[in-house]
């Protein structure tokens, strides 16, 4: 007998979850199909009825957890300064990197794959990093029109910031990730946010 097709989906969303725990734990090579299968107590042969790749399986898995991200909400929220230093300080969870293997935000995924070769799992990264980047500076642009951040309404000089800002993001996350000492890594993380708030002209108190 067929299984019906809620039956189904919920053996896709425990395969996904599976993934997500482990790509965020160990990165999209070091993590098989095998494993995953195993963590999600089903056959390995079960996996074809849900996905055609593991690649098709991981972007699946980065999308879910950015649906469900902060950023998710806040690209929704009020055009404010307050919006804005959370989406930037927040977006990649940085104030709780490594805290929810359950729950690990979009970086969790991603970050482990600064580097890696696979041609898909490049694009993907790069097309999260080009969308957040649009968004940050739709909102830099309106903010310095309004005259609510120290910035000039300069096409160009807002795509710079963007790129600091996101830099700055990014890189304390990569960072933070390889040290084992956690009070380092958290170190790492606010030092980004304090310069990240500086060029935004926001103080950390009001942030």
């Amino acid at each position: 007998m067929p299984y019906d097709n809620s039956h189904k989906e919920k053996s896709r969303l425990k395969i996904l979850g599976s993934a997500t725990e482990l790509f965020s734990r160990y990165g999209f090579n070091k993590v098989s199909i095998g494993q995953i299968m195993k963590t999600a107590k089903m056959t390995h042969g079960a996996f074809y009825a849900h996905f055609e790749s593991k690649e098709a399986l991981f972007k699946a898995s980065f999308m879910e957890t950015l649906k469900h991200s902060r950023a998710a909400r806040l690209v929704k929220g009020p055009l404010s300064v307050e919006h804005l230093t959370n989406l930037v300080t927040h977006y990649w969870n940085l104030c709780e990197l490594g805290k929810s293997k359950n729950n690990p935000g979009p970086e969790s995924i991603l970050f482990n794959e600064a580097n890696n070769d696979n041609q898909n799992v490049k694009v993907l990264f790069e097309q999260s990093y080009q969308h957040l980047k649009r968004i940050v500076e739709v909102r830099l642009f309106a903010l310095s029109k309004l005259n609510r951040i120290p910035i000039e309404a300069d096409r160009e000089q807002i795509a710079e910031k963007a790129r600091v800002i996101l830099s700055l993001v990014v890189g304390a996350v990569v960072v933070a990730k390889t040290i084992p000492e956690q009070e380092e890594r958290n170190n790492i993380l606010r030092a980004a946010q304090s310069q990240v708030l500086a060029l935004l002209g926001v103080a950390p108190t009001s942030a």
